[in-house]
């Protein structure tokens, strides 16, 4: 009898990531995002290996943006490579348009094309390949924007959107040398996206300078600490939010053409929660997400009024009236 050869262990870790993703999907259906890179190969080839064990039906879908020439190829041949693995494998191309810079058009216009094909086969989760280098790149990104804690809390390794479809990151504990070292043990050639190269974007900026830089200076396992840090402090926010969700039923009303709080209750706890009831209340209410200053701007109208007049933000209009603060849309 001939002895079979051991697992590659980055196959076995990914196999293993995705094998505990998945059992919580048993006997339904899911779509795994494939773009052809490395991480999402690695993915979809542990999918195709471990969902049959447990009845799954796996759709991969590859989402052609058609921003660069020979998108359409590049998007056939991971197809093809995902049907060679076992998978049902789906092109969809899409329109990329809108405001936030081309990232994030690309970004909004894949995840609707995702979910899309999440609904057309009734699958309640979306699989998604980053790994634990994307989310040391994006806690830096956010550290840079000095967004808060909700944005420096990283991705969640699952997270239910408002139609209860789950968003799910098998991968979050992972490098990406493991998904590289994966595909090249499985004879996976996957696609180098030129855009990844590209210094032009921000996050390839913090890939290719600010990471080694850091690990240089700082020594190993800087993005082990980052994504660290994001699973802290996204508990703290899950903790927060909670908090939040039980002070609005008592301290928020609605009012003519708005909604109001009441300014002793905001006063009476600390300046994390208020500031974060205030930022909820405005992005909850009309759809704006407020820097820190605005923040500051309005919760100074509870702890430092002295009959000043309303502040105007973004699609909205703060104002102290007696024992409220009142957020109403402007006209």
């Amino acid at each position: 009898m001939t002895a079979r050869a051991p697992l590659d262990p980055a196959v076995a870790a990914v196999r293993l990531a995705t094998r505990r993703a998945l059992a919580s999907h048993a006997d339904a259906a899911v779509i795994v995002g494939v773009s052809g890179g490395a991480d999402s190969l690695a993915l979809a080839s542990a999918v195709a290996f471990e969902a049959p064990k447990l009845g799954i039906r796996a759709l991969a879908v590859t989402v052609d943006h058609g921003l660069q020439k020979g998108s359409d190829a590049v998007a056939a041949a991971a197809a093809r490579t995902c049907t060679a693995l076992g998978l049902e494998a789906r092109v969809i191309a899409v329109q990329v348009g809108g405001s936030g810079g081309p990232e994030a058009a690309a970004r909004d216009a894949r995840r609707r094309a995702l979910r899309a094909a999440a609904v057309e086969i009734g699958a309640p989760a979306i699989l998604l390949a980053h790994t634990l280098d994307d989310q040391a790149e994006t806690v830096l990104l956010g550290l840079a924007r000095g967004a808060g804690a909700a944005s420096l809390a990283g991705m969640a390794g699952s997270r239910a959107d408002e139609g209860g479809v789950q968003w799910v990151r098998p991968l979050l504990d992972l490098r990406r040398t493991d998904t590289v070292a994966a595909c090249a043990a499985q004879g996976l050639e996957p696609w180098r996206d030129p855009h990844n190269d590209d210094v032009a974007f921000a996050r390839v900026r913090v890939r290719r300078r600010v990471l080694p830089v850091l690990e240089a200076e700082i020594g190993p396992g800087v993005a082990e600490a980052l994504a660290r840090t994001a699973d802290q402090l996204r508990e703290d926010d899950e903790a927060f939010r909670d908090m939040i969700e039980e002070m609005i039923e008592d301290i928020v009303e609605h009012a003519e053409a708005g909604i109001a709080i009441s300014v002793r209750a905001l006063a009476a706890n600390p300046a994390a929660l208020r500031h974060r009831v205030i930022r909820h209340v405005v992005a909850s209410e009309f759809g704006v997400s407020l820097t820190r200053s605005q923040t500051l701007e309005v919760a100074r109208l509870v702890t430092d009024w002295s009959g000043q007049g309303p502040i105007d933000l973004p699609g909205c209009r703060a104002q102290r009236t007696g024992a409220r603060l009142t957020f109403a849309a402007r006209a």
